[in-house]
């Protein structure tokens, strides 16, 4: 699932590459992946020129003059910007052609992800835009975070990645952001001292910033590339930890897997 970091590189780069380009063409290829509030997508985007490209928690905002095009990738979602040449993959969604022969084209093999098309009037009836919270990039408060935190029980990893306390983070970032903050990922909520909170609410922009310094001269113009082998734990199960040696701890649950260090992350497992 693209997070805060890989969509943060791919909005700037599509900003750098893209801006200003006009759309010659659009092509929907996967019937049930957009879905438009603003009449006909293909026939409507034509002539409009890409304005500007957000990021909005793990949404990406295209804009083009009073229109959006908003997706959440979910779990296979992708950008690719190659040349109108190119091969065209066959989990190619569709295909906005620019006026410099290049394609912008949404790549989703298991077509998981969602895509509207909507009028700036129509952004509120975009499903869990809004309700996002604050972005893992802002310039949180302790006390907006523990504010935000206090209606929600249970497990802490599950908390985060739900996006109502910080956006932008998922499963895998998740996991590297409580490594970096020591805490155990199923601690339950109640359970965090003060300090813990403090630490995990310093870590997740840490952890973002230094993922996206990573992925930035890895990615390149293959904004359609998910890379992750440079994280400390997640997925890394058996592989020793870059903090003490000991083998990383990964459980598998419900298609997501939870990936920690039993040393650096303390903590008792309690399964029903």
């Amino acid at each position: 699932m693209p997070e805060a970091p890989d969509l943060e590189i791919v909005k700037d780069y599509l900003n750098d590459a893209a801006l200003g380009r006009e759309v010659v063409s659009a092509r929907v290829l996967k019937p049930t992946v957009v879905r438009s509030l603003h009449g006909d997508f293909a026939e409507d985007l034509q002539g409009r020129r890409l304005e500007r490209v957000e990021r909005q928690g793990k949404f990406l905002l295209a804009a083009f003059g009073d229109t959006s095009l908003v997706v959440n990738p979910m779990l296979t979602g992708a950008f690719q910007h190659c040349p109108t040449s190119d091969k065209l993959f066959k989990r190619a969604c569709f295909v906005i052609s620019l006026d410099d022969g290049w394609d912008l084209r949404y790549l989703d093999q298991r077509q998981m992800g969602r895509v509207y098309y909507v009028g700036d009037e129509s952004l509120d009836q975009v499903p869990n835009l809004a309700e996002q919270g604050p972005d893992v990039l802002d310039d949180v408060t302790l006390e907006e975070f523990e504010e935000r935190l206090r209606p929600f029980y249970g497990e802490i990893k599950g908390i985060l990645t739900r996006g109502r306390v910080l956006s932008g983070i998922g499963n895998a970032y998740v996991d590297e952001i409580l490594f970096e903050a020591g805490i155990y990922p199923f601690r339950k909520k109640r359970d965090l001292s003060s300090d813990e909170r403090r630490r995990l609410l310093a870590a997740a922009p840490t952890v973002v910033q230094w993922a996206m310094e990573e992925l930035r001269p890895r990615v390149g113009s293959n904004i359609h590339r998910k890379i992750r082998d440079f994280l400390k734990v997640h997925n890394k199960g058996g592989e020793p930890c870059p903090r003490c040696g000991t083998a990383i701890t990964q459980i598998g649950s419900n298609q997501r897997i939870t990936s920690y260090c039993r040393r650096c992350q303390p903590g008792l497992l309690l399964r029903n």
